[in-house]
């Protein structure tokens, strides 16, 4: 593995490489669509992306959890957490089995 992060701007300048709109333009597409899904994320929905994955937000309940230093008892108050869940597809294209070889078995 490369280990490399991409970044929004790497986002930017692939946008901008390959779809032809000007640096600027490429910025301003890939903050709406962050801005989009986090904005429907805020709001509790399930973001669902075809042939990507689906971002779900989960409600954990107040659980009590042990300070693993000194085994204390600390109460962990309730929240909201996200969860990534990746389709089938892109978990095929992560382990290198290509789609449409598989689609014909």
């Amino acid at each position: 593995m490369s280990g490399k992060t991409i970044t929004r701007a790497d986002l930017c300048e692939a946008v901008y490489q390959k779809v032809g709109l000007s640096r600027t333009e490429s910025a301003a597409l890939v903050e709406l669509v962050l801005g989009e899904i986090t904005t429907c994320l805020e709001r509790g929905e399930t973001v669902k992306l075809s042939s990507f994955g689906s971002f779900v937000v989960r409600k954990k309940g107040q659980r009590i959890g042990r300070n693993p230093k000194t085994g204390k008892e600390v109460p962990i108050s309730p929240r909201r957490v996200m969860v990534f869940k990746p389709s089938a597809i892109l978990k095929q294209r992560i382990n290198g089995i290509d789609v449409a070889d598989e689609a014909e078995t």
